[in-house]
Parts: C-alpha cells; sequence; structure tokens
C-alpha cells in the first residue's frame, strides 16, 4: 500500500509512519513543521523514517489552496494525524484552529473523493466528550457540548467524515485519543514537561486540587490501535465508525507527579494554581468496541510507561 500520513513529522505520526514502513508499507508524510513547537524535535522524530527507501517527505500546509497537488497518484490510502493541538492555545487562537483542523481536514476528504481513495482514517480526540458525567466514555455517548474550540474542531473533523461516508461511499474510522504518551511526546505536554521540571529540580505547575484525572494511554498501544484500526478499515469497503483508544484506566493529576517523582527519584516541588478554562475534570475509555471491531488490546500500564518514558529522557540528554 502507499499511504499518506499527514502530521508525519509529530509525536504520533512519526511512530505511526515508522510502523507502517517496518511492515513493508510506501508511506507519504506530510507535515508542515509548525511553530508550535521547535521544527529540530520534529526532525529528530523523523530519522528513522528517512532512513527507509519507502518514504517520502512533502512539505506543506494541509490548509493552504493547492497545497495537495502534489500528493503522489500512487496514493490509495490516507491516515490523518496533523492538527493544532491543545486545548488551551485554541481558546486564544480558535480561527486558525478551525482553518487547520476543520479546512484542511475538509480539504483532505476532498482529495479522497477526488483521487478515488477508499479508506481514510482520522484522528479525533476523547476532549469530544467534554465534562462527560457518565463513566467511562462511549461513542454512543452524547458529544454535543464541547468546552473548547480544539474539542469542537475535532467534533467538526468527525462529521466530515461521516458526510464523506454517507454522500461518497468512503470508508471511515475516527480514532478517540486518549492522552497519548511516551517517547517524542509533545514537549508542552503534562508529563513531558512535569518530567524535565523535577529532573531539572524546578517548580511544577499544579492547576487544580490534583484531583483531576486522565486516562493516559501509552504510545505503542496507541500505534497498535491506529494500524489494527486501519486495516480493519481496509477490509469493511464503506463503514464509517468511531471508536476510542485508551488504556481504560484512570490516573489523577496527583498520581501521575508522584509516580515520575518517584520514577526519578526526586521529590516534586509543586505550586498549585487554579484550574485552566476548557480543562475537562476526567477522560475515562470504553474500549469494548475496539476490542470487538479489531483486537485492540491495552499492554503497558501507566507505571511501566512512565519507566519507559523516564528511560527515554535520560537518554535523551538535556534536549529530552
Amino acid at each position: 500500500m502507499s499511504i499518506l500520513v499527514t502530521g508525519a513529522a509529530g509525536f504520533i505520526g512519526s511512530h505511526v509512519t515508522e510502523a507502517l514502513l517496518e511492515q513493508g508499507h510506501e508511506v507519504v508524510g506530510l507535515d508542515n513543521f509548525d511553530r508550535f513547537y521547535a521544527r529540530d524535535v520534529k526532525e529528530r522524530n523523523l530519522q528513522v523514517a528517512r532512513s527507509h527507501d519507502g518514504f517520502r517527505l512533502i512539505e506543506a500546509d494541509i490548509a493552504e489552496e493547492g497545497a495537495l497537488d502534489g500528493i503522489p497518484d500512487t496514493v490509495d490510502s490516507i491516515i490523518h494525524l496533523a492538527a493544532l493541538a491543545g486545548v488551551r492555545p485554541s481558546i486564544a487562537e480558535p480561527e486558525r484552529y478551525w482553518r487547520v483542523n476543520v479546512m484542511g481536514t475538509s480539504a483532505l476528504v476532498s482529495l479522497a473523493k477526488q483521487r478515488g481513495i477508499g479508506t481514510f482514517a482520522f484522528a479525533s480526540s476523547s476532549s469530544v466528550y467534554g465534562n462527560n458525567e457518565k463513566v467511562p466514555f462511549a461513542e454512543g455517548d452524547r458529544v454535543d457540548h464541547p468546552i473548547s474550540p480544539y474539542a469542537a474542531t475535532k467534533k467538526s473533523g468527525e462529521l466530515l467524515c461521516h458526510t464523506a461516508s454517507h454522500l461518497d461511499g468512503l470508508t471511515t474510522l475516527c480514532l478517540r485519543f486518549f492522552t497519548v504518551y511516551g517517547p517524542r511526546q509533545r514537549p508542552d505536554l503534562a508529563i513531558h514537561k512535569f518530567a524535565r521540571l523535577i529532573r531539572d529540580g524546578r517548580e511544577i505547575p499544579m492547576f487544580g486540587d490534583g484531583s483531576s484525572s486522565r486516562d493516559y494511554t501509552y504510545i505503542s498501544d496507541t500505534v497498535d490501535g491506529v494500524l489494527k484500526g486501519f486495516e480493519w478499515a481496509r477490509e469493511n469497503e464503506g463503514a464509517y465508525e468511531v471508536v476510542n483508544l485508551g488504556e481504560s484506566e484512570t490516573i489523577t493529576l496527583s498520581e501521575m507527579i508522584r509516580v515520575i517523582g518517584e520514577t526519578l527519584g526526586i521529590e516534586p516541588d509543586i505550586r498549585q494554581l487554579p484550574m485552566q478554562p476548557g480543562d475537562v475534570d476526567r477522560t475515562y475509555a470504553d474500549i469494548s468496541k475496539a476490542r470487538s471491531l479489531f483486537g485492540y488490546d491495552p499492554q503497558v500500564d501507566f507505571g511501566e510507561g512512565i519507566r519507559r518514558f523516564i528511560e527515554w529522557i535520560r537518554a535523551s540528554g538535556p534536549e529530552g
């Protein structure tokens, strides 16, 4: 297969790209090296992929007119991971998030229609559930009340996928990721940020009283879910599904900080701050649908995942 992976230089995208290349697929990676974090970080993410003959990188912005014209005609599937990420930044720049996350997704869906591309996997987010009172979060729950522009753009992407499936027969799979962490995690995200701060003996900003909780999902489990889901979609022509990819285990903010500190062997210096607008109280994935559809079975518990992540931080030196 020749697969277009958008956001290929990012955290999840680079791991998915490597896994596809290892399976023998050709991968066209697309990334615009957005300023959200340093370009050299993303360049390091691509080091392994660039060593494969089956990899080609296109630097382009999915929301720019004509940016997708250079996609090779050989591409027969799309895994769309590119997006402006982050709940808090989306509150400051909602129009920019709409442009990239919604208009960019629309452009890719249109490309699939024009080229006769049959399979489209879309990276959605657990943020679409908002402050859902029912736990664990299931795909059939209502997601009509997003509490950030970022969440609204992800729900919009799911609706674009559904429309394309209904009107054009595009096989679409929307994957709702739950707080993915591990080597190469974005430096602004809590686990990476806190690990570096604790390592360097600096103060940690803890928003809220520490009781908020997340369903942290290790990167290898997320990649396994993406690949299994993608294969399922290719075998189920015309399908449209929304599927959770989480660990189905919740960890409080206080517990997360404690485990990182214990793994590093350093007592965290915590500064408590007010909760931030747009942050949800908890996320918790019901993964029974993913198990049933394509055998998704996460293997890495939180303690082991943090141990592996800290190993990577230490091996990365000051850049980690």
